[in-house]
C-alpha cells in the first residue's frame, strides 16, 4: 500500500533485461560481444530517508519496484481479452512482489533468480549512470565504491559489473576484471552446504546468457591460476571450480563470490574459522589474506533504547546518556551488580516488562503469562539445525515426569516456554516441528496436573515488533544449535543485552558471548564442534542414545504414542523416525547434557538475588555486540574507509 516515507523516482528508472541471445560484432577492429535480450522490465527506484541518531546525517535506502515496460495492451483489451491485456504488468510486478519467493518449484527458482538479478542490475546501473560524474575514470571505481555481497543472493552482480564494463563501457577484459575484484567483498552467513546457492547452468544460461559466458571465462582463468599455484591436481581443480558438475552442471555462487571478492568474512569468530578450515578451505589456502572476521552486531537504539524504555532509563540514570552511541559504556554497570538497591530496581524493570508482554499477548488474542514463571524464550527462524526439537523434548520430558509422578511438582521450577519462529513454505520438516510445538502446548497448557507450573506459548506471526516486547521480558535465552552449524545469530545478542541469561552450545556468537559475560553467567552444554565431527566420523547412531537414556526414551515414546495428536500415532511419526534414524543435527546426542544444564538453570533461578546479578552482568558485558562496532570493523578490515563525521 506504499508508505509516506517512500519517495518514487520514475525519472531514474533503469531498464533490466532478461533471456535472449548473444552475438559477436566488430568494433573498429576489436571483436566484442553484445547481449540481445528477449524481454525487459523497468526498475523504478524508491528512496527511503534514514536519519542517523542525533548526528545530523541522513542516509538513503534505495528500494526497487519492477514494472512492465509496456504495462497495458489496448488492442488486446479492446478485443475482449482483459486478463491478457495486463499480463505484462502482472508478470513484471511479480519480480519485486515477494522477497525470496518460494523456490521448491522450477518456476519459483526462476523467479528468485530474476529477482536477484533485477536488484543488483538496477543498483549497479543506477550507481554508474546516475551517481558517478559523467567524466569519471572507471579505473578509479574501486576508490569510489565497494559492493558488499551480503551472502550469495547478490553474487550475480559480479558478472553484471563485468558485462557493464566490457560490453557497455568497452574496457578490455583484464582491466575490467582488475576493477571488479577490488569492487566486491563477500560476507558469508552460513555453514550449511545447502544454503550456499547454486544455479543450474541451464536456468542461468536461459535467463542470463551473457552472464553465463562471463562466468565461464572467469572460471577458466581462475583454474589456470589454480594450476599455476598447485599443479595439475585434478581433484583439487574440480573441487575449486566455480562450475560444479554433480548432481547437475551448475554455478557455485559462493565460489564465484570468493574468487571475485577482495575480502571474504564470516560473522562470528568460530564461523570465520570454520569458513577458513572447512567450507572454503582450498580458497583460504590459496588466498589466506583474503579471509577475515566481522562479528555481527545489533543496534542498541532499537533493541535496547526503544524496545526496553524502562531499562534504558535505569541505565541512563546510572551512566549518563552517552551509552546509546558508545555501548561499551555499559561496562559501568558491573560495579552496580553488587548494589542491592540497583538489583532490586533492575528486577522491578524485568517484572514490568513481563507484565507489558502479557498485555501485548492478550491484545493479540494469545494466552497471557503466569506470574512468577521463569520466562524461557526460543525466538528465531525455524530450522532443524537450531534444534527447536531439543527444546520440545525438554518440555515433554518435564511434563511426562510430573504427570507420571516421577517428579514432585513442588520441586519443578514454574516456567513459561515461549517460541517464536517462521519457516519457509516448502520446508516440510520445519512445518511438522511447528505443528508438534503447538500440539504439545495445547496439551500441556490444558492439563490441570501441571497448571501453574508449565505453560507453552507460540504466538502467531512472530516478527520484529513482537520481538521488541518478548526480548525485554525474557529470563532465559535458548541458543541451542548444534556446534558448528550456526553462523552467528543476533537474537542471542539482543537477549543478553536485555538481561536474559543464555543456555547454549559453543556455537556461532555464543562463543563470544560466553567469553565476555563469563562462565558463571552462561549455561554451557553440549558437544564442541570437534566433538561433533568426531562423533560423525565414528558413526552416529541416534537410536543408541534413545535406548540408553530413560528420560529421552519416555519423551519420544510419549510423542509417538499420540498423546499430543488425539491418539493418532501417525501424525508425528515422520518426526519421531527422523530423530531416531537420521537426527543429522544430533538433538539426541546432546539431550542429557541439555537436561543437566536446565537443572542448573532451575537451581540458579531459585536464588533470585544471584540471578539478577548475573542478568546485570550480561547487560554490562554485551556492549561489544553493537552494530556500531560491527560497522567500524567493516570500515577498518574490508572497506578501508573512514566514517563520515
Amino acid at each position: 500500500m506504499g508508505s509516506p516515507w517512500d519517495f518514487a523516482h520514475p525519472e531514474a528508472a533503469q531498464t533490466i533485461s532478461f533471456a535472449g541471445t548473444t552475438e559477436t560484432y566488430d568494433d573498429d577492429g576489436v571483436e566484442r560481444t553484445r547481449w540481445v535480450p528477449e524481454w525487459n522490465v523497468l526498475a523504478v527506484p524508491y528512496n527511503m530517508m534514514v536519519p542517523g541518531y542525533h548526528n545530523g546525517r541522513v542516509n538513503t535506502l534505495r528500494l526497487w519496484r519492477a514494472v512492465a515496460t509496456n504495462a497495458f495492451d489496448l488492442h488486446t483489451f479492446n478485443s475482449g481479452d482483459y486478463v491478457q491485456s495486463v499480463r505484462a504488468q502482472t508478470f513484471a510486478e511479480n519480480i519485486s512482489k515477494v522477497l525470496y519467493p518460494e523456490d521448491s518449484t522450477p518456476q519459483g527458482k526462476e523467479l528468485r533468480l530474476q529477482q536477484q538479478y533485477f536488484f543488483v542490475a538496477a543498483s549497479i546501473a543506477d550507481f554508474i549512470e546516475n551517481v558517478l560524474p559523467d567524466d569519471f575514470d572507471l579505473d578509479d571505481l574501486p576508490e569510489r565504491v565497494i559492493f558488499q555481497l551480503n551472502d550469495t543472493h547478490p553474487v550475480i552482480g559480479v558478472p553484471e559489473l563485468m558485462r557493464v564494463l566490457v560490453d557497455e563501457k568497452k574496457l578490455e577484459w583484464d582491466a575490467a576484471w582488475a576493477i571488479t575484484q577490488k569492487c566486491f567483498a563477500y560476507t558469508c552467513h552460513t555453514l550449511l552446504p545447502e544454503a550456499l546457492e547454486v544455479w543450474s547452468v541451464d536456468l542461468l544460461g536461459r535467463l542470463l546468457p551473457r552472464h553465463l559466458e562471463i562466468i565461464y571465462r572467469i572460471n577458466d582463468e581462475f583454474l589456470l591460476e589454480v594450476r599455476e599455484r598447485f599443479g595439475d591436481d585434478e581433484m583439487l581443480i574440480r573441487n575449486m571450480s566455480i562450475i560444479g558438475e554433480h548432481p547437475y552442471r551448475s554455478v557455485r555462487m559462493a565460489y564465484l563470490a570468493t574468487v571475485a571478492g577482495s575480502k571474504v568474512n564470516g560473522v562470528a569468530e568460530l564461523h570465520s574459522q570454520l569458513l577458513r578450515d572447512n567450507v572454503l578451505k582450498d580458497f583460504a589456502e590459496m588466498w589466506p589474506d583474503k579471509f577475515t572476521n566481522v562479528t555481527n552486531g545489533v543496534t542498541p537504539r532499537r533493541f535496547l533504547r526503544l524496545a526496553n524504555p524502562e531499562l534504558s532509563s535505569l541505565i541512563t540514570e546510572a551512566l549518563g546518556a552517552g551509552w546509546t552511541v558508545d555501548l561499551e559504556r555499559l561496562r559501568g554497570l558491573e560495579a552496580l551488580a553488587d548494589d542491592a538497591d540497583f538489583r532490586e530496581r533492575f528486577a522491578a524493570v524485568k517484572a514490568s516488562n513481563k507484565r507489558r508482554l502479557s498485555r501485548v499477548l492478550e491484545a493479540r488474542g494469545e494466552a497471557p503469562l503466569d506470574d512468577g514463571h521463569l520466562l524461557d524464550v526460543m525466538i528465531k527462524r525455524l530450522h532443524e539445525y537450531k534444534r527447536q526439537t531439543l527444546k520440545v523434548l525438554h518440555i515433554v520430558s518435564t511434563y511426562e515426569g510430573i504427570v507420571s509422578g516421577r517428579l514432585d511438582v513442588d520441586d519443578v521450577q514454574a516456567r513459561t516456554f515461549l517460541f517464536g519462529a517462521k519457516a519457509a513454505p516448502g520446508y516440510g520438516m520445519a512445518k511438522r516441528i511447528i505443528h508438534l510445538i503447538n500440539a504439545v502446548g495445547e496439551v500441556v497448557s490444558a492439563d490441570e496436573r501441571v497448571k501453574g507450573k508449565l505453560k507453552v506459548l507460540y504466538p502467531a506471526n512472530y516478527n520484529v515488533t513482537l520481538a521488541e516486547s518478548i526480548i525485554p521480558a525474557a529470563d532465559l535465552s535458548e541458543q541451542i544449535s548444534l556446534a558448528g552449524k550456526e553462523a552467528s545469530g543476533t537474537g542471542n545478542m539482543k537477549l543478553a543485552l536485555n538481561g536474559a541469561l543464555t543456555i547454549g552450545t559453543d556455537d556461532g556468537a555464543n562463543v563470544e558471548i560466553r567469553k565476555l559475560v563469563g562462565d558463571d553467567n552462561f549455561f554451557l552444554f553440549g558437544m564442541s564442534e570437534p566433538e561433533v565431527e568426531a562423533l560423525w566420523a565414528e558413526g552416529y547412531r541416534p537410536a543408541d542414545f534413545y535406548q540408553e537414556d530413560d528420560d529421552l526414551r519416555r519423551a519420544i515414546d510419549l510423542i509417538a504414542s499420540g498423546a499430543f495428536s488425539n491418539g493418532d500415532r501417525t501424525v508425528f511419526e515422520p518426526l519421531v523416525s527422523n530423530l531416531l534414524y537420521d537426527d543429522r543435527f544430533m538433538a539426541l546426542a546432546d539431550f542429557r547434557s541439555y537436561l543437566d544444564a536446565q537443572d542448573r538453570v532451575d537451581a540458579a533461578y531459585a536464588d533470585q538475588d544471584a540471578w539478577v546479578r548475573s542478568a546485570i552482568l550480561n547487560v554490562a558485558r554485551s556492549g561489544y555486540f553493537s552494530s556500531d562496532r560491527a560497522m567500524r570493523d567493516y570500515l577498518d578490515r574490508i572497506w578501508h574507509a573512514t566514517p563520515v563525521n
